[in-house]
């Protein structure tokens, strides 16, 4: 299998960074980490392109959490790790609370 075909979205954030999610780590977090997750890779997409709030892990500086509100006043969230110019989706879920970290975007 190619590479490109392995690719499910890129989604390029406010940050500058691209951020690559292949097709099976996909399957990793809708089966394994975050099965409600399944089917939304357009929201997820979403939230990295256009995000009402990122903040900065407190853990590691190149991750970042991106957040955009649903209903019910419930957020997705997803977490990506920059690498230079690209970066990676590591999980994406439905929370109810913004983590703490600081708040880099908007500012």
């Amino acid at each position: 299998m190619s590479k490109g075909r392995d690719i499910l979205f890129e989604a390029r954030t406010p940050l500058g960074f691209t951020v690559r999610v292949s097709r099976d780590y996909w399957t990793i977090i809708t089966t394994i980490k975050h099965p409600i997750m399944a089917g939304c890779e357009a929201v997820v997409q979403a939230v990295l392109e256009s995000p009402e709030e990122i903040r900065r892990s407190k853990r590691d500086a190149n991750v970042y959490l991106f957040y955009r509100s649903r209903r019910n006043r419930r957020s997705v969230c997803a977490v990506s790790k920059q690498e230079g110019r690209l970066g990676f989706l590591i999980t994406a879920y439905v929370t109810d609370a913004i983590k703490e970290g600081e708040k880099i975007w908007p500012k």
